[in-house]
C-alpha cells in the first residue's frame, strides 16, 4: 500500500498533512516537555501520564516527541539536558517511529475497518489488547517500551477496562502516554493511575508558527478572527481554513448581529453554506459557533435578568438537541442550521 494510502487509514489524519508521529516540529508546550524531561532524566518517570488539552493543540505531536527522545536515550543519566527542549533524537529512531516500525514503541488509535472502508468509531478492545503481546514479549531493543493511547476518549467500556488492568499491574520499563480531550469522560480509576500534565491552547502567534510551518499562509486581516475560531487548536484552524470557516463565522456574526431580527434571506444563505458540500465540517462549527454565542451571552447575564438567562440556558438544551437529532437520525442539515438561528434569535426577541 502506498504511503499516502496507509495514511488515509489513520484516524483524523488531515489530508496533505504529516501524522503526529512524522511530525518533528513542536510548537509551544515548552513547560510541558520540560517537565517530561526532568521526571525522565531525574528518574521519577511515572509509568503512565495522562496528557489532556483541547483536540488538536500537539498532545499528540508532544507524545511522539517524547518517545523519540526516550528511545534515542534509552539510559536516562545519558541522555541531554533540558535545554535541548527533548531532543535530539537519533535519526534512525525517528525514521522508525515515523512509519510505526519501532519494536519498543506502540501506538494505540481506533483501527481501520477492512469491511466499510473507514476508521472505526471506537478504539476497540482488540486493540487495546494488543498491549499485551507488545508487553509481553522481549523488548526488541534495551530500554523503554511505549504505548501511545491515541485517543484514551476513544475506547468503548471493553477498552477502557482492559487499558485499566494494564495501568493496574505495568510491566517493569513501561510507559504509557494516554491522551484525552476530555479526562472528565475517562474512567476515575484510569485517571487515578495516571499522572496528569495538562496542556493549554496555543496563543495566537503559537498558532500562526504552527500554521506556517505545515505551509499555510493566513492573510494578515484574517488571523484574529481565525485565532478566535481556532481557540488555540491547530487542526480547528486548518479544518477551518479547508472548509471556508472564515466565511460561515461571518456569515454568523452579520446574522447575530441583526438579532431579535433575523433576515431571513441572509438565514437562507447561510444554512445554504453550511449544509453545502462541505456540511459536515462546517455544521459541526456552526453548532460551536452557537454555543459559543450562547455561552458568552450567558456569563454576560449572570447578574442580570433571570428570565433572559433561562432564555438562553433554554436555547442552549435546544441547539444540542438539534445536533443529536440530526447526526443521530440523519435529519436535514440546511433545516436543523434554520432552527438553530431562530432559537438563538427568540433568546433576544423576549
Amino acid at each position: 500500500m502506498a504511503i499516502e494510502d496507509d495514511r488515509a487509514t489513520e484516524a483524523d489524519w488531515l489530508e496533505g498533512l504529516p501524522l503526529p508521529r512524522e511530525q518533528t516540529e513542536l510548537i509551544g508546550h515548552s513547560v510541558a516537555a520540560a517537565e517530561l524531561h526532568e521526571g525522565y532524566t531525574g528518574g521519577r518517570l511515572h509509568h503512565a501520564i495522562l496528557l489532556t488539552g483541547p483536540k488538536g493543540i500537539g498532545k499528540a505531536t508532544l507524545a511522539f516527541r517524547f518517545a523519540r527522545f526516550v528511545l534515542s536515550h534509552p539510559d536516562p543519566t545519558k541522555a541531554p539536558p533540558p535545554t535541548a527542549g527533548l531532543l535530539p533524537a537519533s535519526d534512525r529512531v525517528a525514521a522508525m517511529v515515523a512509519t510505526g516500525a519501532h519494536p519498543n514503541l506502540l501506538h494505540l488509535r481506533r483501527p481501520w475497518d477492512d469491511k466499510t472502508k473507514k476508521v472505526k468509531t471506537q478504539l476497540t478492545v482488540d486493540e487495546i489488547r494488543r498491549t499485551v503481546t507488545f508487553f509481553g514479549n522481549a523488548a526488541g531493543i534495551d530500554g523503554y517500551r511505549i504505548a501511545i493511547v491515541d485517543a484514551a476518549d476513544d475506547m468503548n467500556i471493553s477498552a477502557a477496562n482492559a487499558l485499566l488492568k494494564m495501568l493496574e499491574e505495568p510491566p517493569k520499563r513501561s510507559l504509557f502516554l494516554v491522551l484525552s480531550h476530555a479526562p472528565g469522560r475517562l474512567l476515575p480509576t484510569i485517571r487515578s493511575r495516571c499522572r496528569r500534565l495538562s496542556l493549554d491552547p496555543l496563543g495566537p502567534d503559537d498558532l500562526d508558527a504552527a500554521l506556517t510551518s505545515l505551509g499555510l499562509t493566513v492573510a494578515e486581516g484574517d488571523k484574529p478572527a481565525l485565532a478566535a475560531l481556532a481557540e488555540g487548536s491547530v487542526r480547528r484552524a486548518i479544518e477551518c481554513i479547508e472548509n471556508d470557516g472564515l466565511d460561515v463565522y461571518r456569515l454568523f456574526q452579520t446574522l447575530v448581529d441583526g438579532f431579535p431580527r433575523l433576515d431571513r434571506p441572509r438565514l437562507y444563505r447561510f444554512a445554504d453554506a453550511v449544509a453545502g458540500r462541505k456540511g459536515g465540517d462546517s455544521f459541526d462549527l456552526c453548532a460551536d459557533l452557537a454555543r459559543g454565542w450562547l455561552s458568552e451571552h450567558m456569563r454576560l447575564t449572570l447578574r442580570g435578568s433571570v428570565d433572559r438567562l433561562n432564555g438562553y440556558a433554554i436555547a442552549w438544551e435546544t441547539v444540542n438537541r438539534i445536533v443529536a437529532e440530526t447526526d443521530g437520525i440523519n435529519l436535514d442539515r440546511r433545516q436543523a442550521v434554520i432552527s438553530m438561528m431562530q432559537s438563538l434569535a427568540g433568546c433576544v426577541a423576549k
